[in-house]
């Protein structure tokens, strides 16, 4: 099964991060490489990167047949998504013990969710 870890951030954790000197900023980064290496030698690493700025990001929506893209995510949304690990594992368990080891998880939110392949459907 193939579970999708999302790492979320806040203006809180921002505000934290800025405070970080640049050694506890590196070492944040060290973790998610030990992380990533320990996730690739046990097979059950699929694709894990990190989002630009939600500043950076558009949304597209659908009108009379046409794409119309816009500004996005909403400027009220606190939250939003930085990163992602995407794992393939033999429970919802083994992935939240994945999902613990972020090194995010100290500041903020990591969210595990089952992916649901398109081949699923029963259409």
């Amino acid at each position: 099964m193939r579970y999708l870890i999302m790492i979320h951030s806040n203006p809180r954790f921002r505000a934290l991060w800025e405070e970080l000197p640049d050694e506890k900023k590196a070492e944040f980064g060290r973790a998610h490489l030990a992380l990533n290496r320990a996730l690739e030698e046990s097979g059950e690493l699929v694709l894990s990167d990190g989002l630009a700025d939600p500043a950076d990001a558009k949304c597209v929506t659908v009108q009379d047949g046409k794409a119309v893209p816009s500004d996005g995510p909403f400027a009220e949304v606190k939250e939003h998504l930085v990163g992602f690990y995407l794992v393939e594992c033999e429970s919802m368990e083994r992935a939240l013990e994945h999902a613990a080891r972020v090194p995010d998880a100290l500041y903020g939110k990591i969210e595990v969710r089952p992916v649901r392949s398109v081949k699923e459907l029963d259409l």
